[in-house]
């Protein structure tokens, strides 16, 4: 909630809608972000952008919702076919479909998709995208896209392009530098204990500690 709140008092004051696009797998940045709009922040919509991962947006179009198995993208922390934060949604949309949409309007994209928008972000903005920034950046595009009116548009930065090197490597042809604390870190020695998956083990375990 405190993340919403805090992105929304960089912005200009506008006497415009504010959209806000939220990079969406497991939902809990959505979800606070309605936690946060019923203490009086003035968000007019959400906007759900997600990957191939499309329950959401299914649900928003369909009514329905139907979990499945998640699908390997580029943005991979979005990967999830059945997000655990969806019942919190829906309570605080009284479990009914036309308040959730009222909420909350629904985009997806995919790699090739996300790929582009990264791309993009840095050739006319000079701005290094991780993947699901890039999600969240076609979410809010697709939404302007289909509605003309006079709104400003909020994306919500998720993840470190460093943490995607691979990926952003793919899009702008070059590897993203890392920042000085990520690369100590990797310097240091890595530390890990072998364990077996039995519970009690697990628990004595815990236990010594």
């Amino acid at each position: 909630m405190f993340y919403h709140v805090a992105a929304y008092r960089q912005l200009p004051v506008a006497s415009v809608p504010l959209i806000v696009s939220v990079p969406s797998g497991n939902l809990g940045n959505l979800t606070a972000g309605i936690f946060a709009k019923r203490i009086g922040l003035p968000i007019a919509k959400y906007v759900a952008s997600t990957n191939a991962n499309d329950v959401v947006p299914e649900y928003l179009r369909s009514g329905e919702f139907h979990p499945r198995a998640a699908q390997a993208t580029y943005s991979n922390a979005m990967d999830v076919g059945n997000p655990n934060n969806f019942p919190r949604l829906l309570d605080l949309c009284r479990n009914r479909l036309e308040y959730v949409q009222k909420e909350i309007w629904g985009h997806h994209a995919n790699d090739q998709e996300t790929i582009a928008a990264m791309k993009m972000l840095y050739e006319k903005f000079d701005y290094l995208a991780d993947p699901h920034t890039a999600v969240g950046v076609l979410g809010w595009e697709a939404y302007k896209g289909q509605h003309p009116e006079p709104a400003q548009g909020l994306v919500l930065a998720t993840a470190h392009p460093a943490k995607f090197a691979d990926v952003v490597e793919k899009a702008i042809g070059a590897a993203p530098p890392l920042p000085d604390r990520l690369a100590a870190y990797l310097k240091r020695d890595k530390l890990s204990l072998p364990i077996s998956s039995g519970y009690e083990d697990f628990k004595q375990f815990l236990l010594a500690q």
